[in-house]
């Protein structure tokens, strides 16, 4: 593996999961310098053996079949984009995969973020196995990944002392995908939302409780413990068109989530998530009391989608530099835009 500044042909990324977000993905790929996508893998029939072109509509082919399996492929990459699961134990085997094949690896799984508090002993087996190949691992998106944690770890650096952090998130579903806003149960009646939740067919967003641990790691904070609540409907007031469906008064809009970190038992993190159909502000929020105190708003939120292909993107070059292992958003170097040759940043040191 490559990871000094000598890298002189494209950087060759695999591509796992070409659902939305994978195909955003592969699209802003395709209009970077440097940069070669040299093959893709999704178990779904309608994708496999087309040309990853024809899958995420580009418009063009672009000679890449769409494999059906991580072992299908017969190809020399430098990292591979994993975008298929939001949960640790269902990446785990396949991230392990890509691991024996000697990528590198950014995957968009949630939990993915902040492993150890899922399950130390998976997250203790990436970084064993990265470390046998000599590659490194990471998960990363934009929430996980930057708005509820890098951004706020960043932003503590001018604080001499902190009393507490609460950072708050309000998205306004409507103008999302309709798989997203299936997602947060929108349209729903209160009795089809609860159903769903207690079935785990509706689970919101997922990772506030890694953020959360990120965070209070990076800056040096022992938690008493993590507290979730449970996921809450957003109950319409008045009919919203949402761009997928009507929702009427008295049905569900979306969700509203909460989670804290305890400081001796006291909030010191707080993680509010609010994404629903109508919201009439969208914001990221992050309020740190402290000295000095910090008030940051973002209006409007950023757009998630958009984000986290841009992240993801945007991370190659510091993963392939980066030592073999797992890895955080708290291990990895300052991120910034790739606007250049994407190979120029490889291997490159802090100045």
């Amino acid at each position: 593996m490559n990871r000094n500044n000598s890298f002189t042909s494209e950087v060759r990324v695999v591509l796992v999961g070409i659902g939305y977000i994978g195909s955003e993905i592969a699209k802003l790929l395709l209009r970077k310098k440097g940069v070669k996508i040299v093959g893709a893998v999704d178990p779904s029939p309608e994708k496999f053996g087309k040309d990853l072109g024809d899958v995420i509509g580009a418009g063009e082919k672009i000679g890449v079949l769409v494999q059906k399996d991580i072992n299908d492929l017969n190809v020399n990459a430098d990292i591979a984009i994993h975008a298929t699961t939001s949960f640790l134990n269902e990446a785990y085997p396949q991230i392990v995969e890509l691991i024996k094949h000697s990528f590198n690896v950014i995957s968009t799984c949630e939990e993915l973020s902040y492993p150890y508090i899922v399950n130390e002993n998976i997250a203790k087996a990436i970084d064993e196995l990265a470390k046998k190949y000599k590659v490194t691992v990471l998960g990363s998106g934009i929430n996980p990944g930057f708005l509820m944690d890098t951004l706020v770890i960043t932003l503590t650096g001018v604080c001499q002392e902190i009393r507490r952090i609460v950072v708050e998130r309000i998205v306004d579903a409507s103008k999302r995908r309709p798989s997203f806003q299936r997602k947060i149960g929108v349209g729903l009646s209160v009795k089809e939302f609860n159903e769903k939740v207690s079935k785990g067919e509706i689970v919101g967003h997922v990772g506030l409780k890694q953020s959360i641990a990120m965070v209070a790691d990076s800056i040096g904070i022992k938690l008493s413990r993590i507290v979730e609540e449970p996921i809450k409907p957003v109950i319409a007031e008045e009919k919203i068109e949402s761009g997928f469906t009507i929702v009427k008064p008295g049905f569900v809009a979306g969700v509203t989530q909460k989670a804290h970190g305890l400081l001796n038992e006291q909030q010191f993190i707080t993680l509010i998530f609010k994404a629903y159909a109508g919201a009439a502000w969208e914001c990221d929020l992050i309020y740190i009391d402290g000295v000095p105190t910090i008030n940051e708003r973002i209006t409007p939120c950023i757009h998630g989608d958009i984000g986290t292909a841009a992240i993801i993107v945007n991370l190659i070059p510091r993963v392939i530099s980066a030592s073999p292992g797992l890895k955080t958003m708290k291990d990895i170097q300052a991120l910034s835009a790739v606007l250049g040759d994407m190979r120029l940043l490889i291997g490159r040191k802090p100045s």
